[in-house]
């Protein structure tokens, strides 16, 4: 049993590839209670790396890294077990506890940096990604491309309130100056530079789809057809997928803080033509207090005020993280 703690910094030391040679690509799998589809994932990637090693566009010694997030299942046990069955193609690594889909994606890219990979694909363990897609990521990395985003072109296995949601996020983080790609999740290609390049962002408070865009390598987009989900449940509920969006909006972007500023002169403003409309009023003799716009005026600075101290308090939430410089993870075991 190996215990480190995860990184942010990588060595860059490494020689550069023969741009002619199959590259040794890494398949990143983030994996949270996946004890039901594990097993199935496994076997389609085994497959697929199969199929390029044949072809040869990858190397042999290309493979497959799964991070299992503080599962309470038999997720660990499984990955164990595959690795045992194919020491060369499976290797896993275990958190000491469950530390978020961003860092364990992270730490999977990491790891994969340190084994020596030329590129690396992170994907969710369920296949709704393609795997079929891979081809035409590696295929885009060996024309020259250091960034390759997996770009679904549909969402026809989406509710209505869910494709309605996705659209106002992405709409929602363009406006917020948050650099996301649309319908992008985290099925993305990077190579060995742009990797490096990711190890320099030291923040605690991870927001994969806007920090990478801003890495500002050159990049492609591959479009596939998002599937369902092969087994078990999904790990994003509408809950997560709300603080997902805070997280990417405060980390990313002070246009609230803005917001607010701009919200105060706007109050202020409202209060001089409120003592203007008070003074004409007392001047006309119309000077019977309203109980109605008392309550309202109260309720809505009430309100706004509350909202500003929270938006406030988010970022001065992330700002006391940030000073901690605290481990984003903890390596409990490698195989």
């Amino acid at each position: 049993m190996t215990c480190e703690l995860g990184t942010s910094t990588i060595n860059s030391g490494k020689q550069l590839r023969n741009p002619l040679s199959p590259p040794v690509l890494a398949i990143v799998i983030p994996c949270y209670n996946e004890e039901p589809v594990l097993g199935q994932t496994a076997s389609v990637l085994s497959e697929k790396l199969r199929s390029l090693k044949t072809r040869q566009q990858v190397s042999s010694k290309s493979f497959v890294l799964f991070i299992d997030d503080g599962s309470g299942d038999r997720t660990w046990e499984i990955a164990c077990r595959l690795h045992a069955d194919s020491p060369e193609l499976f290797h896993a690594v275990k958190f000491s506890h469950n530390r978020g889909h961003q860092n364990a994606i992270y730490a999977g890219l990491m790891e994969s940096l340190r084994m020596g990979c030329d590129a690396a694909i992170s994907m969710d363990a369920d296949l709704q990604d393609d795997p079929n897609a891979i081809d035409d990521m590696v295929r885009s990395y060996r024309a020259g491309n250091q960034i390759v985003y997996g770009i679904r072109n549909n969402r026809d296995t989406d509710t209505a309130f869910k494709r309605i949601t996705a659209e106002s996020f992405y709409k929602l983080m363009t406006w917020m100056g948050a650099g996301t790609i649309p319908d992008h999740a985290d099925f993305r290609l990077m190579s060995n530079a742009a990797i490096r390049a990711l190890s320099q962002y030291s923040e605690s408070n991870l927001f994969l789809r806007g920090i990478i865009p801003s890495l500002g390598f050159q990049s492609d987009k591959v479009f596939y057809k998002r599937g369902t989900r092969t087994a078990g449940t999904t790990k994003y509920p509408l809950s997560k997928m709300i603080s997902f969006a805070l997280e990417g909006i405060t980390s990313f972007s002070v246009k609230p803080l803005h917001m607010i500023t701009s919200t105060g002169f706007l109050s202020v403003i409202i209060g001089f033509i409120m003592l203007i409309y008070t003074i004409l009023s007392i001047c006309t003799g119309h000077t019977i207090a309203g109980w109605a716009s008392m309550m309202f005026s109260i309720w809505i600075l009430g309100g706004l005020i509350l909202v500003s101290l929270g938006v406030v308090g988010e970022y001065i939430g992330k700002i006391y993280l940030e000073t901690k410089h605290r481990p984003r993870y903890t390596i409990e075991q490698s195989i």
